[in-house]
């Protein structure tokens, strides 16, 4: 019997381990029952905004268009909801009557423009670059090889440009002032005409006027002044300006477009020779053109931006520009740059800028 009941108990463990061994050891752990399919979990929508047009004036020139090609070739605008419509001019003035008629709401200027800034025409809401572009060219065909040898002469000029305010600063530094030259009005593409032609002695242009001057003349032209040379005494800043009234009736639009910009301005810093092609599109330039002219400013990021709106930086540089004016009798003295600056807009759209990157 013990030894029957030993063989029993041997036959009953060998079919348990066969039973085991086809169910996968499923017979001592039972199967759980299926459960719901997880749910996937849906990622934080972004913000959304309210789509608006925006009408913007800029020149044909890196200084002044290389922020806007980019914010719209890199879709910035979009991010933001805005649809942009970009108009070419050939300098500053013009843009801010545009602006004051209605027919532009946001303008980028050079330096020189900034004096109808301080007499109350627009305001500043972000600047953009510090312009090294502007120079002071000379015929030396007939002879002329210094600004002193413009004495007399007919020299071209844009007035109320960062150009002219070179050429201001050149003839002070010599000795001589405006009253010494025969100067004459004329618009940056004339200058480069009128240049080739012969038909001046001089002009006071920037880029890239400048660069096509000086592929068609060669040995003919030669510069003898420009915004480097005054570095020590002045800076010279670009900027995206508007009016009191868009300001008050579409102030979250111009910090959306502000935002945008600043987004436009960390890309700009690394793919410089992209936005080179980007503006000779836009503006139907020749790409070697535009390419050479791309150190013609010194092209500012959202870190020195926001580091310099802290720590005063910024505010320096409108005020030594305003000193400009003042020293050149452009304007009879100086305010506070708060008036025309809207430092505040400048921080709304870096916080905007943070929160959305």
């Amino acid at each position: 019997m013990k030894k029957k009941n030993l063989i029993s108990l041997l036959l009953a463990g060998s079919m348990l381990l066969g039973l085991a061994a086809c169910g996968g050891g499923t017979a001592a752990t039972p199967t759980p029952a299926p459960s719901e399919p997880p749910v996937e979990s849906e990622a934080p929508a972004g913000p959304t905004y309210e789509p608006a047009s925006v009408r913007v004036a800029f020149m044909p020139n890196m200084g002044s268009g290389s922020t806007l090609v980019t914010a719209q070739e890199m879709g910035y605008f979009e991010d933001y909801g805005l649809e942009v419509t970009l108009t070419q001019f050939q300098s500053g003035p013009p843009e801010i009557a545009a602006m004051a008629s209605g027919d532009i709401d946001i303008s980028q200027i050079g330096h020189g423009a900034h004096a109808l800034c301080i007499e109350g025409q627009a305001k500043i809401f972000q600047i953009d670059c510090l312009g090294v572009s502007d120079v002071v060219m000379v015929n030396t065909e007939q002879g002329i090889n210094s600004i002193e040898d413009l004495k007399g002469k007919t020299v071209a000029v844009s007035t109320g440009t960062s150009s002219e305010l070179i050429l201001q600063l050149a003839l002070q530094k010599a000795g001589m002032s405006a009253d010494d030259l025969d100067l004459v009005e004329m618009d940056a593409q004339g200058m480069v005409t009128a240049m080739v032609a012969g038909q001046i002695a001089g002009c006071a242009t920037w880029a890239p006027s400048n660069t096509t001057i000086e592929q068609q003349m060669g040995d003919k032209v030669k510069t003898v002044a420009t915004n480097y040379e005054f570095l020590d005494v002045a800076t010279f800043p670009g900027s995206f300006i508007t009016t009191d009234k868009y300001n008050e009736e579409n102030h979250d639009v111009l910090v959306r477009f502000g935002a945008a910009l600043l987004k436009a301005q960390a890309y700009r810093n690394d793919h410089i020779e992209d936005v080179c092609a980007w503006l000779a599109k836009e503006v139907e330039a020749d790409p070697a053109t535009i390419l050479e002219t791309k150190n013609s400013g010194e092209w500012l990021t959202p870190d020195f931006i926001e580091t310099g709106l802290a720590d005063g930086t910024i505010q320096g540089y409108y005020e030594a520009q305003q000193q400009v004016f003042v020293d050149g009798g452009r304007i009879p003295e100086k305010v506070d740059t708060a008036e025309y600056v809207l430092y505040d807009v400048m921080n709304e759209c870096m916080e905007l800028y943070n929160s959305t990157k």
